[in-house]
Formats: C-alpha cells, structure tokens, sequence
C-alpha cells in the first residue's frame, strides 16, 4: 500500500482550519493616485474598499517620479533582467541603486537581492558559516528570515531575551573572547512596533569584540533626516557591521539589500548561493527603487505626514478604549487575543464596513495575542480615521471583546 499523500496533506491543511488561523488571500487591486482606496473581488462581486494594513507605508508604490522612472526603464531595458548577476544580469540601474543605498546608509557597498527575506536568510547563513567557529546571538523575536538565515548556517546560536541587553551580556560572558560573533537584532520589529536598544547592542559588540547585524526593514525611508532607518535617527549607521533593509515597504517597490564594508559585501557576493544562483531583479524595479530612495533622502514632507497620522490614529483608538498595544513606532497593533474573533473582527470589517486589515495569527505572532495590525499613512485622511475608529468601535461592543485596561 502506498503513502496516502492526499490524505495527510488533507489532515494538516484541516487542522490549521480548526485552529482558525487558516489564512485567506484577499484578492485587492490597488487604486494607482487614489492609494489607499482599493477594489476588492469575491466571486462576481466587487466593492471599493480602503487599505488598513499595507507595509506601502508611504505610498511610494504610487508616486510620480517613481512611475515615471520605471516607465523609462521598461522603455530603455525591457521588462526583465536576463540573468543573475555573474551572468547577464547586472544591469546599470543595479549598479545605481547599490551605490545609493550605500550612500543612504554611510557604508562601502551595498548589494542588492530579490526580497528582504532572502537578503537576510543568505548573509546571515553566509557570513555565520564563512567565519571559523562562529557564534551568532539573535533576538528572541528576530524575524523568520533571519532564524531561517541563522540555522541554515549550523553556526552556534544563542537566543537572548527580546530587547534584553542584560541577558546578551550574560551570554556573550560565556562565550570564549576569541571566537566570532554576530549579534543579530532589528531596529522596529514589525508586529509589536517596538524598537530594539541599538546602542546598548553596539556597546556590548564593542566590548565582547562581536559584529553587528541589524534588520532596517520595517524603518527605511520612514525615520532619520535622510531615511536612513533608526540607526540614522541615532546618528548610530557607523556602528553597525551590517544593516539591512527592503525596497518593498517605505520605499513601495520590490527587493531586499545589505550595505557593509567593501570587503564583507564583496565576500557575500561571492559565497552566497542565494545571492549568486538567482535571478536579478528587474531593472524597472531597480530604477523605481532608485527614484524612491533619492526621493526619500531629501524629502521628509511624506515621513512628517505619515507619524502625524500614528499619533492621530493611536489617541483615537485610546480615547474609544479600544485595546491598542504599546507600540514606539509606526506600528499600531490592536489586541483581539483570538484566531476565530480576529478573522470575525476583519471579515466584518471588509463585508460591512469596506475597510480591509488582515488577521495576525500564529505562527506570526505568539498564540494569545492575535490582532490587527494597523498601518497609518500620509494618504489616509480624517474621513478615513474616522470611518475606521467608529467601525471597530461598533464590532468590539457587538463582539463584546475586550477593552483596554
């Protein structure tokens, strides 16, 4: 008798819809110069609806100068790259837009990568594995990319508490002097908004003679006089080793990057697998980030507008005693605390209301702590705010969830 493929898959699918954390792709087609409006399709159906939970946090994904860049690259290039990097593939907008994001973040280099998933999954793993004997300390609530990065390298790890530069010490005080280490951590973390103790990690490098590897995603374009991320709002860029960012969020278009010295860019470009067996992208994107990125460097008018709306919006959710999280940055996650009144809570949202945010469910965050994670922008305005508030208002006395403490 053989394996009963079907069967097990049936079972495991099946189990994840029992837990109700089974998760359905709303299907959006976003509104180009009216973002955040959007259509969204169901079956024959189809109704306006405005976007809640889109990491376009600024709304570049729309902006002109961004358009008119990728325009003219598809006009001078064509739609694809033609290869990977070594082959074919390296196209001048790349060349560009390394350059500048090196620049963005004062480093030597910068490399680019198809997503900012694979960017840290492929250097973490290629710098843990290519240096003897390495040690990597990482963050309790590192994104999966980076775990992903972290085992694939079969380095030793330690986990230190989230944010913790206490329990870091302790665990580097237990790790000979002279081994290579990374310590490992972002600056926002994504779902909870918090911000990590950045100096407080690079002191502890400094002391125990490790190198630091920083994830920017969820803060370029967004925070520091040129965009630079946390680290630039610190004035803190020279002290990390590595600092790694994304295209596909404040920057509204497609990719993943890391900037470092000349000699560790150079050394993950030419070990890494994931970097160099891949597709590069296409310079249309490459060209669109490029405008975006030199937008962003002098531009802070949609940054200002973007936190205005964070402040607004969270006072909001406050003075109607919905239960919004702690959250030091642009992040605002609304605490439901179950994967079924979650996804009722979002269904609801859509169906009555034409709001659209999505569940958070585990494994993206913990079991227990569902919720909605909000994303205000410079382009939602009060009308919108105010439709969100007094809809979430109306399904939390309906459901009768929970309310702040």
């Amino acid at each position: 008798m053989t394996f009963d493929y079907d069967k097990y898959l049936t079972e495991a699918i099946s189990s994840i819809k029992a837990e109700g954390r089974y998760r359905v792709f709303n299907d959006i087609k976003r509104n180009c110069g009216d973002f955040p409006r959007a259509r969204h399709f169901s079956g024959e159906k189809e109704r306006r609806v405005t976007v809640w939970c889109s990491n376009d946090y600024l709304g570049m994904a729309q902006h002109p100068k961004v358009l008119e860049a990728m325009h003219k690259a598809l006009d001078e290039c064509g739609a694809g790259s033609g290869g990977t990097r070594n082959i074919a593939g390296t196209n001048h907008y790349h060349v560009l837009l390394e350059r500048e994001l090196a620049s963005l973040h004062g480093k030597e280099a910068g490399l680019l990568f198809t997503s900012g998933y694979i960017s840290n999954a492929a250097t973490l793993s290629t710098l843990a594995m290519t240096l003897p004997g390495c040690v990597v300390f990482s963050d309790a609530l590192n994104h999966a990319s980076m775990i992903q990065g972290i085992r694939g390298s079969k380095a030793v790890r330690h986990i230190f508490r989230h944010n913790d530069p206490k329990h870091l010490r302790i665990l580097l005080e237990q790790t000979p002097r002279d081994v290579p280490k990374i310590i490992a951590f972002e600056s926002v973390y994504s779902m909870d908004g918090d911000i990590a103790p950045i100096e407080e990690f690079c002191d502890l490098a400094d002391e125990f003679g490790a190198i630091t590897y920083m994830d920017e995603v969820h803060a370029v374009g967004l925070y520091g006089p040129g965009g630079g991320g946390i680290a630039d709002q610190l004035g803190c860029m020279d002290r990390i080793t590595v600092l790694e960012g994304t295209l596909a969020k404040a920057f509204g278009v497609m990719g993943g990057y890391i900037t470092g010295s000349r000699m560790l860019i150079d050394t993950v470009r030419s070990f890494s697998p994931g970097f160099i067996f891949t597709t590069s992208i296409s310079p249309v994107l490459a060209a669109g980030a490029l405008a975006s990125v030199r937008h962003l460097r002098k531009s802070s008018t949609e940054r200002k507008k973007m936190h205005k709306r964070v402040v607004q919006l969270k006072q909001m959710l406050k003075d109607r005693n919905l239960p919004i999280m702690p959250s030091d940055s642009h992040i605002v996650p609304l605490l439901v605390g179950d994967p079924v009144l979650c996804k009722q809570v979002c269904d609801t949202l859509l169906e009555e209301f034409n709001i659209y945010v999505q569940p958070i469910n585990y494994p993206t965050v913990p079991k227990g702590t569902e919720r909605l994670r909000l994303t205000p922008g410079p382009l939602h305005n009060d009308e919108m705010m105010d439709d969100l508030v007094n809809a979430l208002t109306v399904i939390w006395e309906r459901l009768k969830l929970r309310r702040a403490a």
